[in-house]
């Protein structure tokens, strides 16, 4: 199920006691689910007393169940076509939940259909058209229906019910989800589910919710208490070495690694597979059938090893994962406890590794602090895992070729220009207006707005492997690429860069004073960390050009033309 059973009552507290009628009662059986957990016993009795519910849970907590029992008590006793409409962020998860109720309805003869993005929108009308009981959407793909199927509409519906609200909010589904809400009747019930009450969340539920009761069964970010969580400082380039060598180590056993894009993430999986290893990728630009296949193939055990991005790290139940590896640190430290939580689920022991190079360890500390603990170092002998870099590196070698061939083919990777890791066709066009306005906006904004005589220029590299450090009009002779300020220059940081020697922090500008010197970056060691990107702007003669590490984005220097030579 999407959310199992991780933690049960303290009390010999049954489904039956909450008020759930017999027939619910039995399909629990059959599904295994014993006794109710935490947020099941305290949402369930609120929401068959007819009462909206805020429900404030951590994921794993059983959520699925606090809502879907009511929900089908509801229309078992008041039977009716479009009764009751589940919202969710992703496709994976709307595809889980629909598996639940069809284990809890069959004896009821519940009908329940998906509408997501990535499927046949006419084979979705076509069920839609035959007005099933419930349905499971993402905000997307039903506001499209709503506007387009003919006959379709949501007036008579009497349960709404917001899987992961908090998610829902962050991928910008904000407009679809008002447009949705408008074509909803009054008079319904509303149960709304969230890890954390956002202002975003608190918005909606002011706004739509009848005198709602809320349920916090923890407000406090933790992991439980049977998962063993490890960290392994590594370099930066030495990473997939690391990673190969646990692998090896681990064996058979399931496991799944989180990768920071999506071209990481495909990367990785090429690199696994030329090595021997049974892999498959999963991210969010994969067609929908795709995805499937991936989760499918990893739930029978047909393959050992996900390759993830964190469209896999909420929601989804993939049950006996013995291994959680975080390749690439996530950027939000929630998102650890999100990911971890694939491991260690319905009382199982599980294990988590975070691998932490050089350009992590601020984002990483903020994980520790989240936690208020320090993480147990892995243990590795240096030496063995040397040993495995000229297979590695070759491995490397052939994953960067299959991936240039997937390019020379039109781009096959399904990765639509402007896309973030993670969207997909319902939330790249709304994250493209927001690029769009920002863009407009950044020529009128900043503490430099209408500064004359900056320039900007990208390059690549690759495309100057004879003169990669130096600008045009400077010779060939620079041994090293830095930033030299004689003014005063604003450093805005999109991810992790380097500056004088220390990760710069990616959440706030960071002001480098007159004088200071970025850490050079030599030409043997941009040879070792091949095709790096440089993103620099020339004001001044100074200003010489930034090399950035590999997958750390550009940071750019606002340099304001200066008469005081």
């Amino acid at each position: 199920m999407a959310d199992t059973e991780e933690t049960t009552t303290t009390t010999t507290t049954t489904f039956q006691d909450l008020g759930v009628v017999e027939e619910l009662c039995v399909a629990c059986q059959g599904l295994g689910w014993k006794f109710p957990t935490a947020i099941q016993k305290e949402a369930i009795p609120l929401a068959l007393k007819g009462k909206d519910v805020i429900g404030l849970a951590e994921t794993g907590s059983g959520k699925t169940g606090a809502f879907g029992l009511p929900l089908l008590q509801a229309l078992i006793a008041r039977p009716q076509r479009l009764f009751g409409l589940v919202l969710t962020p992703t496709r994976e998860l709307a595809f889980q939940i629909k598996e639940q109720f069809d284990a809890l309805g069959r004896g009821v003869g519940v009908t329940c259909v998906v509408v997501v993005g990535g499927l046949d929108i006419t084979q979705q009308a076509v069920e839609l058209a035959k007005r099933p009981h419930l349905i499971v959407a993402t905000p997307g793909r039903l506001v499209d229906h709503l506007a387009k199927t003919k006959g379709f509409n949501l007036k008579l519906l009497k349960y709404l019910v917001m899987d992961e609200a908090d998610r829902i909010l962050n991928l910008d589904f904000e407009e679809e989800v008002d447009k949705i809400l408008k074509e909803l009747p009054r008079d319904r019930r509303t149960m709304l589910f969230s890890a954390t009450m956002t202002s975003k969340v608190n918005k909606l539920q002011r706004a739509h919710l009848r005198d709602p009761v809320k349920v916090e069964v923890s407000s406090k970010y933790q992991t439980v208490t049977k998962l063993k969580q490890y960290m392994l400082f590594v370099p930066c380039k030495h990473k997939h070495l690391y990673l190969i060598h646990i692998l090896n180590e681990i064996g058979s056993e399931s496991v799944i690694v989180f990768c920071a894009t999506q071209l990481s993430t495909l990367r990785t999986a090429l690199m696994l597979r030329n090595l021997g290893l049974t892999a498959v990728p999963l991210y969010g630009k994969m067609t929908q059938n795709k995805r499937l296949g991936a989760l499918s193939k990893f739930k029978a055990k047909e393959r050992s090893i996900l390759l993830a991005t964190d469209v896999a790290s909420r929601g989804l139940d993939i049950p006996s994962v013995d291994y959680v590896i975080n390749f690439d640190v996530p950027m939000h430290s929630k998102n650890y406890i999100h990911r971890v939580g694939r491991t260690a689920r319905a009382g199982k022991a599980g294990v988590a590794i975070t691998l932490v190079s050089q350009y992590e360890v601020e984002v990483y500390q903020r994980i520790e602090e989240l936690l208020n603990t320090r993480l147990e170092v892995y243990p590795v002998v240096k030496e063995e895992v040397l040993v495995l870099e000229d297979r590695v590196a070759e491995a490397e070698r052939f994953a960067k070729i299959e991936m240039s061939r997937l390019d020379e083919k039109g781009g096959k990777r399904g990765h639509k220009r402007g896309a973030d890791d993670g969207d997909d066709d319902e939330t790249l066009g709304v994250r493209n207006r927001i690029k769009s306005r920002n863009n407009n906006q950044s020529h009128t904004r900043g503490p430099y707005a209408g500064v004359t005589g900056c320039r900007r220029r990208v390059c690549h590299s690759a495309g100057q492997p004879d003169r990669p450090f130096t600008r045009p009009e400077e010779d060939e002779g620079a041994g090293e690429a830095r930033v030299r300020v004689a003014g005063e220059a604003r450093v805005r940081v999109a991810g992790e860069g380097v500056c004088a020697g220390q990760p710069l922090p990616h959440t706030h500008p960071h002001l480098l004073q007159p004088g200071q010197v970025t850490q050079g970056i030599t030409k043997e060691e941009y040879s070792e960390r091949r095709t790096p990107s440089v993103e620099w702007q020339a004001g001044l003669a100074d200003l010489e050009l930034l090399l950035l590490p590999p997958r750390a984005p550009a940071y750019t220097v606002d340099y304001p033309t200066s008469t005081d030579r």
